[in-house]
């Protein structure tokens, strides 16, 4: 049995797609990132969400992700994002996967195994407008992507690119970038190539220009409830912003849980945890649950973090270990062992969410929601 369980509310799933449907133009479709295993929720409750309320695209990092999501989605629209090898074209093929090019050499390797195969590969083609990872260089793109089209090998379907500061309103290097990706996609036109499924938005681009819509919008943090920080102001700050972007409300759908395992009470002066970094200044109950660091609660919080407990915050104290930590109850609590302990998530009227934890070990909500290391899930709504 796990010691920690994740809670996944999937009708807060199903809300949030209504919301950022009902605020995108019509035309723009919604590509859902699930990868990571949905950013630690679980891809198959998620996906089979997902595409129960209505999404046909999605996207994902590489074709091992890709391949379980055809299982779960036989019908689904699935983006690999990543770098497809020239050795997993067969399998993307008869996947009916829609690999991402990132460059000529990429290109020619993909359509020579697609070609060996006799088939040409659908697929969406990357450019870099300055994020400076993956993509064709936007000031060669065109003609680079118009003689790879004319080689045979790849049909090409869509153009994207990767918005590096969309979230980030004291600078206007998105704006930059937009301007560079539709150079881009006009240059295509001119040399002769289709007209090409165009997606450059991310959660903060979606936020940040309804002009960055186009026909579809790759959408990750924002669906699963946070968000850049434009979401968490409640609206797009500025008065420029405001004029072209929106807000849109979602909420976390992933509560984080485990158990209390010992309850002690202490006298004032009491030692806590390894090094002793924390001694108690009254009497008091100390809570273990039974959490730590090889779970993915990070020993950053130490001293730092709060857990819930009988509808409490109760501070984190002493220093965050492998498998425990503990917590100060207060001294006047019921608590027991076996109750419930909430790390991420709501208890009573209190709440943890994964950006406070974010803000406290200097980090961001996605790699906190990414660390969590369980298999064990609850699901409510679906």
């Amino acid at each position: 049995m796990s010691n920690t369980w994740i809670e996944l509310d999937l009708e807060a799933l199903a809300d949030n797609l209504r919301n950022v449907r009902a605020a995108l133009t019509r035309a723009a479709e919604i590509i859902f990132v699930v990868k990571s295993d949905a950013y630690g929720h679980g891809l198959a409750p998620v996906a089979r969400q997902a595409w129960q309320c209505g999404l046909r695209w999605f996207a994902v990092a590489h074709i091992g992700e890709a391949l379980r999501l055809r299982e779960l989605l036989p019908e689904a629209r699935i983006l690999v994002m990543g770098v497809l090898a020239p050795e997993e074209v067969s399998a993307a093929l008869a996947a009916r996967l829609l690999p991402v090019v990132v460059s000529a050499e990429h290109g020619l390797a993909l359509a020579a195994a697609a070609a060996a195969r006799g088939q040409a590969l659908a697929c969406h083609a990357k450019v870099d407008t300055g994020m400076g990872r993956l993509g064709f260089a936007w000031e060669a793109a065109a003609d680079a992507l118009a003689a790879l089209a004319r080689r045979g090998g790849l049909a090409f379907q869509g153009i994207c690119t990767h918005l590096a500061s969309a979230d980030e309103p004291e600078t206007d290097f998105a704006e930059t970038q937009a301007e560079r990706f539709r150079q881009v996609v006009l240059g295509c036109a001119e040399r002769g190539l289709p007209p090409l499924f165009k997606h450059i938005a991310n959660s903060g681009g979606v936020l940040r220009d309804v002009a960055w819509d186009l026909d579809g919008v790759r959408l990750g943090i924002l669906l699963y409830g946070y968000g850049p920080r434009l979401a968490r102001a409640g609206s797009v700050p500025g008065e420029a912003r405001r004029a072209r972007g929106r807000a849109v409300a979602t909420r976390p759908l992933l509560h984080w849980k485990t158990r209390v395992v010992q309850v002690k009470a202490v006298p004032a002066r009491f030692p806590v945890s390894y090094g002793s970094t924390h001694v108690t200044e009254r009497e008091t109950i100390l809570a273990t649950v039974n959490a730590g660091y090889a779970d993915g609660y990070r020993r950053a919080l130490s001293n730092r973090g709060a857990i819930l407990v009988g509808g409490r915050r109760c501070p984190v104290v002493g220093r965050v270990t492998m498998n425990l930590t503990v917590a100060d109850a207060g001294p006047d609590a019921a608590v027991r062992v076996g109750d419930e302990a909430t790390l991420l998530g709501t208890q009573g009227g209190e709440a943890v969410w994964a950006e406070e934890l974010a803000a406290l070990c200097g980090t961001i909500s996605y790699e906190v929601l990414t660390s969590i290391r369980t298999d064990a899930r609850r699901i409510k709504g679906g």
